[in-house]
């Protein structure tokens, strides 16, 4: 599936929460590149899900396969923290499904996501990523992100302390 044209993006929806957890779940179990040790009922993730609604600063986008319609990845935008002075800054992330890298569904993902936040009353997007993931790093540099520093060996999973780089993007 390499045509990008065979990718849709659009807003997610409750329809897609259990394929959504499914796709993040694999990332609890299998990697570092997020710091949850434990995989989430679709219960317990339902709550994210309503939280980035089809409009204002905190989206969810969804990227599917325009044949099987299934998801093969998702960016969201979130608080980047609670307190009132940070809201026009957000936490951007992105999460492509296991067997869908290298087909630019992060790069469309990403491109929907800033396209939707442009009207928006947004300074900043900070993305952290765990180290190493060159492919996260690629993406976000590619994006305008520059490397504003890494906090060292801030989580610890299967075992061992991880690094998280952080990178931010003026909006």
């Amino acid at each position: 599936m390499s045509d990008r044209t065979e990718v849709q993006v659009r807003p997610g929806v409750e329809a897609d929460l259990e394929a959504l957890t499914e796709l993040y779940n694999h990332y609890v179990r299998e990697t570092p590149i997020t710091f949850d040790t434990v995989a989430f009922t679709v219960e317990e993730r339902r709550p994210w899900l309503l939280s980035h609604p089809e409009d204002g600063p905190y989206r969810l986008m969804v990227a599917v396969d325009a044949g099987s319609q299934e998801i093969l990845g998702y960016a969201t935008s979130s608080p980047h923290r609670p307190k009132a002075a940070y809201s026009t800054s957000v936490e951007v992330t992105v999460y492509v499904a296991a067997g869908a890298g290298r087909r630019g569904v992060g790069t469309l993902l990403y491109e929907a996501l800033f396209e939707a936040l442009a009207g928006e009353d947004l300074h900043r997007a900070y993305a952290g990523i765990a180290l190493p993931n060159e492919a996260s790093t690629r993406l976000h540099e590619r994006f305008g992100f520059r490397y504003i520093g890494t906090y060292r060996e801030i989580g610890r999973k299967f075992g061992r302390y991880w690094d998280v780089a952080w990178y931010e993007k003026e909006l």
